[in-house]
């Protein structure tokens, strides 16, 4: 993929920035010493995508694949990332233990053949087994789904990205598609009126805990729209199970039912509760943050690529419509407040990217240098975090880095963007 949207001076600034920050992180930190091993503990921080040394490992191999730095950062962060026990159990994902280092390294190096890769490849691939294993016990015993089962950041979702990229011809890929379209079938909602949910209705309660019956999650981190993507991605690269179109179909159905209006475009709640499944309505009256992780523009860019998949340009335009008036929107752009790709000015703009360079609508592409314009001053002004690629500074350089470039190394799989 090649976009050449921007302005030279606009392209220079960006890898520049891009540049600087690097240059911060060239080394990775000392291992912490001591013997706190906590599950706060940052001296898990190496094997994080999100704050850690896997994701540092893809900024800085991307760079070398683009000639834009060397390969020894990489193998020292990839060393620090390994330094410690990988985990491969309950809180292992995407974005941590076994599974975030392996999808580090064949980002990072993906012409490497490591001695331990086989041994990587079969970490992830006994994840998920036990995931896919446990998933099908809590089906048949009729129980409602705990977000970690399917969601990108640790479920098995993200498993999925990862296989995507690294065995697309596997077998275990399309098991992991096949459960994703079981869970979108309805279910009872389990309330006096027979009405039915979502089969990814969670028993998680929603974050303050005062609301009780579970909820559906909206977002691409925690909700239905990563397995949107994931399925609509799959299925462009002509990766294909039985029922999967109509599995796209019924989640795009439930985002169309509950997608608002208002005066600045189309929006979506962050989650539905179970009073609000009851009133048919919902209790918020407003957008939150625009964000890749929960906000319009991740949701609306799981929209377009289901579009694309289904070849439904009417739902594809819908989408980019929905993208771009959001991130027009001074309103919703103010509620932004950091730079990093999570949540903030970097996950927009590289949201953007991605989407533009599929668009009909020719208005995303003309709105990418604004948001790139906004990425470098937020850039510039950020404070100190965690080294990460999806939470700190590693995220912005790379989000400024692909648009300097022009260039897609499929660093994006880590948030189902492309």
């Amino acid at each position: 993929m090649t976009v050449t949207l921007l302005a030279t001076p606009l392209l220079r600034a960006a890898e520049t920035m891009a540049s600087c920050i690097t240059d911060t992180l060239l080394q990775p930190p000392a291992q912490p010493t001591g013997v706190d091993y906590g599950p706060r503990s940052t001296r898990w921080y190496g094997q994080s995508l999100s704050k850690g040394a896997a994701g540092v490992a893809i900024l800085h191999g991307v760079r070398a694949q683009t000639e834009h730095g060397g390969w020894e950062p990489v193998r020292a962060w990839l060393r620090r990332a390994s330094a410690e026990t990988l985990n491969n159990g309950t809180g292992a994902g995407l974005w941590f233990g076994a599974p975030a280092v392996t999808h580090a390294l064949t980002t990072a190096m993906p012409h490497a053949q490591p001695a331990d890769l086989d041994a990587l490849d079969h970490a992830v691939s006994d994840l998920a087994e036990r995931r896919l294993a446990a998933a099908e016990a809590r089906l048949a015993a009729g129980a409602r789904p705990a977000l970690s089962e399917f969601d990108l950041v640790r479920g098995l979702t993200g498993l999925g990205a990862h296989l995507v990229r690294r065995f697309p011809d596997g077998d275990l890929l399309r098991r992991v598609l096949a459960y994703l379209v079981r869970l979108t079938e309805p279910v009872d909602a389990d309330d006096a009126a027979g009405r039915l949910a979502p089969g990814w209705w969670s028993a998680d309660p929603p974050d303050d805990g005062t609301e009780r019956g579970g909820q559906a999650n909206v977002g691409m981190a925690h909700g239905i729209t990563g397995p949107l993507a994931l399925l609509a991605l799959a299925l462009r690269q002509d990766i294909r199970v039985p029922g999967q179109t109509e599995a796209i179909g019924r989640i795009c159905s439930w985002l169309d039912r509950w997608q608002q209006t208002s005066p600045a475009g189309p929006w979506w709640p962050e989650k539905i509760t179970m009073a609000e499944l009851q009133a048919g309505q919902l209790a918020v009256s407003e957008p939150a943050r625009p964000s890749w992780c929960y906000g319009t523009p991740g949701i609306a860019r799981a929209g377009q690529l289901a579009g694309i998949a289904l070849g439904d340009p009417g739902r594809q335009k819908a989408a980019e419509d929905a993208l771009f008036r959001c991130l027009t929107d001074p309103v919703q752009l103010g509620r932004i407040i950091d730079p990093s790709l999570c949540h903030g000015w970097a996950g927009v703009a590289a949201t953007l990217w991605y989407a533009a360079a599929d668009a009909r609508d020719t208005r995303l592409p003309a709105t990418v240098p604004y948001l790139m314009r906004l990425l470098v001053q937020h850039a510039t002004n950020a404070t100190p975090a965690p080294s990460g690629l999806i939470s700190g500074p590693a995220g912005i350089a790379l989000a400024l880095h692909t648009f300097a470039t022009g260039t897609d190394i499929h660093w994006s799989t880590s948030l189902l963007i492309t």
